[in-house]
């Protein structure tokens, strides 16, 4: 087996967070590799970059609209992409946990989609910024919060041990960080803070009405579905036998309508009950290993 196909296998045998941190690293290389040959070269490299970074402008935002997803994926440096990715592994852990992985990908892109919207309205609407330039934003901060303030809203009394703090709620970390953001407006990056607010805010919706049933990112889902399958490839069988069975097909219908519902999920939810409560370590071995199995479907 070549080490390229060693790596192909471990990318798809690790969770949907680890996926998008690889991703964030891999692009990030990438640009500063191409940012490195154009220096030694004497050329441009600036333009490929403005390609896929999101304007503030509403009319180069029409020209490029691909960047109200891809920005999400660029940053400026190695603290800015670390710090992101941290963050993104700490929350995405419990966010597959106790939700899914193929949701965290839902809120880690519509994240990103708010933030770039509140960005690119407060520029344009509040006289503080009347006076700005060309502006554009990247980076996944916005798309972290998203993850990180959605899971702490879906949990807000779970217990966690942080290093130098000891134990604290998961809702004190995400108003530390929605604070953070807010104060430092008016001191330096106030377009990125904006963002990471914007992202906050879908977090914390996406939470609240996933608690009550409804799961407004459902329909980004679908999208992705639809779109993964253009890229799919249906092998068909030349021969086909049908048995046809009244009998068997009500049985199928059966079958197949159970699996469409979770016959579980109150037992899902008397175990978050129980962890807002009492905190994750109130759960039994059993619980415990019905929750994650649970979040992996």
């Amino acid at each position: 087996m070549s080490l390229l196909e060693d790596l192909k296998i471990k990318f798809k045998t690790i969770t949907v967070i680890e996926k998008l941190i690889v991703i964030n690293v891999l692009i990030f290389v990438s640009f500063y590799l191409l940012r490195t040959f154009t220096f030694l070269f004497g050329a441009e490299n600036s333009s490929l970059l403005d390609w896929f970074v999101f304007p503030k402008e509403v009319n180069e935002f029409i020209t490029k609209p691909w960047t109200i997803f891809t920005y999400a994926f660029l940053h400026s440096g190695i603290w800015h992409l670390a710090s992101n990715m941290i963050i993104l592994y700490f929350a995405g852990r419990y966010f597959i946990q106790y939700i899914s992985g193929k949701r965290a990908l839902t809120v880690y892109f519509l994240g990103a989609v708010f933030g770039a919207l509140l960005y690119m309205v407060s520029y344009n609407l509040f006289p503080a910024f009347s006076q700005v330039g060309n502006s554009y934003l990247l980076g996944a901060s916005a798309s972290v919060m998203a993850i990180l303030i959605a899971i702490a809203t879906y949990i807000p009394y779970m217990t966690i041990r942080l290093l130098f703090l000891g134990s604290v709620k998961f809702w004190w970390i995400a108003a530390f960080f929605v604070i953070l953001d807010i104060v430092q407006i008016p001191v330096s990056n106030a377009g990125g803070h904006i963002a990471h607010l914007g992202g906050a805010l879908f977090g914390y919706l996406y939470a609240v009405q996933l608690k009550k049933g409804n799961d407004i990112g459902s329909w980004f889902e679908k999208l992705m579905d639809g779109f993964a399958n253009m890229f799919t490839s249906k092998k068909k069988s030349p021969l086909k036998t049908v048995h046809k069975s009244k009998t068997h097909k009500k049985t199928t219908k059966t079958t197949r309508t159970s699996s469409v519902k979770n016959p579980n999920q109150k037992q899902i939810d008397a175990i978050l009950d129980k962890i807002s409560k009492s905190g994750y370590e109130s759960l039994t071995k059993e619980e415990k290993d019905f929750l994650f199995k649970a979040g992996k479907e």
